[in-house]
C-alpha cells in the first residue's frame, strides 16, 4: 500500500515543486495536527481564511444543520433559500452604507471576474486600472490585472484594456479618466508584503473616481471580516467603494465569496441581456450558513475589537530581533521583513520545524507572513513569537 504522501504527490495536482507536504490529521482552534502527532500553531490561517480558527463550534453546527436540511437545489438566483436571504440582509445592515445587494460566488477570484464584468457592462467602458504589485486571483481576467510579467507571460494574451498605477502614488491618479470603467485595488496590498495606504491615498482614489464616473472596486478578499481591526478595511480608512469584494474569512473555513454593491448597480447583471453572470454553486446553502454563523460570531464576540492590541503585542515581541529589518502591519495582517532575503526560506522552514506555521508573500521575497486567526490569545502570541525568535536565532547561528 502506497503512503498517502506518495499518492498525494502522484495524483493530486501541485501548484509548485516545493510543497510543504504537511499531512493533516485534524485541526482545532489555533492548532493543526499532523498525522505523526505533531502540533502546529497556525499563524497563517490558510492565507487569512480561518479567522475563527479551526472547527469553531457555531460554524460546525451551522454546516451540519444545513447539510441535513438541504444542500444544492438549483443554480444560484433561481430558488429562494433562507441562508442567502438572512446573510445578505445581515451584511447589508452591518455595512449600513448603501451597499445592499449581495451576489454570491464560489471564491475571491470569481468575485473579481464578476465585478469586472459588472463594471464594463454598467459603464459601457472597457478600460480597467489596477495597481502594480497587486494580486486579485488566478483566472485569465484576474491574471490580466497583475503587473509582474514573470507570472503572466506564459498566459498571454491576457484581456486587453488593463493598465497599472502605483499604490500610494496620488500623482498617477490622472490615469483614471472618463474612459476608465473601474479601478480595482486592495485597501491594504497583501501579496506585496502588507503595504497600508498612506497620505489619504484611498480617499484621493475615491475623489478621482467620482470626478470621472469610474467605479471603485475594493478587493477586501483578504482584509475583510476583522483582519485589519475593523469589520472591513474600507471602514478603517473611511471610504466607501462602489463594489466590495469579499471571500476568504467570510466562510469560517468554507469556500464562498461575494460582490456587494447598490442594488441599482447590481441589476445591470440581470438586464439587457439577463444572465450577466451565472454560477452553479455560488451561494451554496451550506457555505452561506457557515458564513452567516461566522458573521454572527464576529458581531457578538470581542475578537475584532481585540485585534489592535494583539497586533501591538506581536510587533513588540518581534521588532527588536537583529534579523528583522522592519515590520509592516494592518491589524493581524503582518509582514516581517528580514535584512537578508537569503534567510527567508531557512527562517520559514525553521519556524515550521519549531511548530509554528508562517508563509511567504507572492511579491516580496524579504518578508514572511503572519496572519493568525483572530481568536489567538495573548499566551499563544507569546508562544508563537518565542518559536519564531528561536527559529531566527537558529538560522543566524548557521551563517
Amino acid at each position: 500500500m502506497s503512503s498517502i504522501r506518495k499518492l498525494f504527490l502522484s495524483h493530486v495536482a501541485q501548484t509548485s515543486e516545493m510543497s510543504m507536504c504537511l499531512e493533516v490529521s485534524h485541526a482545532n482552534g489555533m492548532y493543526i495536527y499532523g498525522s505523526d502527532g505533531r502540533q502546529y500553531l497556525d499563524f497563517n490561517s490558510g492565507i487569512s481564511v480561518s479567522s475563527l480558527g479551526h472547527c469553531y463550534p457555531e460554524v460546525v453546527s451551522a454546516v451540519q444543520k444545513q447539510a441535513a436540511t438541504y444542500m444544492h437545489t438549483m443554480v444560484y438566483g433561481e430558488h429562494i433559500q433562507a441562508p442567502q436571504v438572512q446573510y445578505a440582509t445581515l451584511l447589508s445592515s452591518v455595512l449600513a452604507n448603501g451597499l445592499d445587494s449581495v451576489y454570491y460566488v464560489n471564491c475571491g477570484t470569481e468575485a473579481v471576474e464578476a465585478a469586472l464584468k459588472l463594471a464594463r457592462k454598467s459603464t459601457g467602458r472597457a478600460e480597467i486600472i489596477s495597481c502594480t504589485g497587486a494580486y486579485h486571483g488566478s483566472t485569465i481576467a484576474a491574471e490580466s490585472l497583475r503587473s509582474d510579467y514573470h507570472f503572466t507571460r506564459k498566459f498571454y494574451p491576457t484581456i486587453p484594456g488593463v493598465s497599472h498605477i502605483t499604490f500610494n502614488q496620488p500623482a498617477e491618479l490622472s490615469k483614471i479618466t472618463e474612459k476608465t470603467a473601474c479601478i480595482i485595488l486592495e485597501p491594504v496590498q497583501a501579496e506585496g508584503g502588507v503595504i497600508p495606504p498612506e497620505h489619504d491615498f484611498l480617499k484621493k482614489v475615491r475623489q478621482r473616481c467620482d470626478e470621472t464616473g469610474t467605479l471603485l472596486i475594493l478587493d477586501e478578499i483578504q482584509t475583510g471580516f476583522g483582519r485589519t481591526g475593523y469589520m472591513f478595511a474600507h471602514q478603517k480608512y473611511s471610504i466607501i467603494p462602489d463594489i466590495l469584494l469579499i471571500a476568504k474569512g467570510m466562510g469560517g473555513g468554507m469556500p464562498i465569496g461575494a460582490l456587494v454593491a447598490k442594488r441599482d448597480l447590481m441589476m445591470h447583471l440581470a438586464r439587457n441581456p439577463p444572465l450577466g453572470h451565472i454560477t452553479t454553486f455560488g451561494g451554496h446553502p451550506v457555505c452561506v450558513s457557515a458564513a452567516l454563523a461566522t458573521l454572527h460570531v464576529l458581531l457578538e464576540q470581542p475578537y475584532i475589537s481585540q485585534v489592535t492590541a494583539k497586533e501591538a503585542l506581536l510587533r513588540s515581541l518581534l521588532t527588536h530581533h537583529p534579523m528583522v529589518r522592519s515590520i509592516r502591519s494592518s491589524g493581524l495582517m503582518m509582514a516581517i521583513e528580514l535584512h537578508d532575503a537569503g534567510m527567508l526560506t531557512p527562517v520559514i522552514d525553521a519556524a515550521i520545524q519549531n511548530g509554528v506555521l508562517i508563509d511567504y508573500f507572492l511579491f516580496n521575497n524579504h518578508s514572511f507572513r503572519i496572519a493568525p486567526p483572530l481568536i489567538v490569545t495573548e499566551d499563544q502570541i507569546k508562544d508563537g513569537a518565542s518559536k519564531l525568535i528561536d527559529a531566527m536565532d537558529k538560522v543566524a547561528r548557521t551563517v
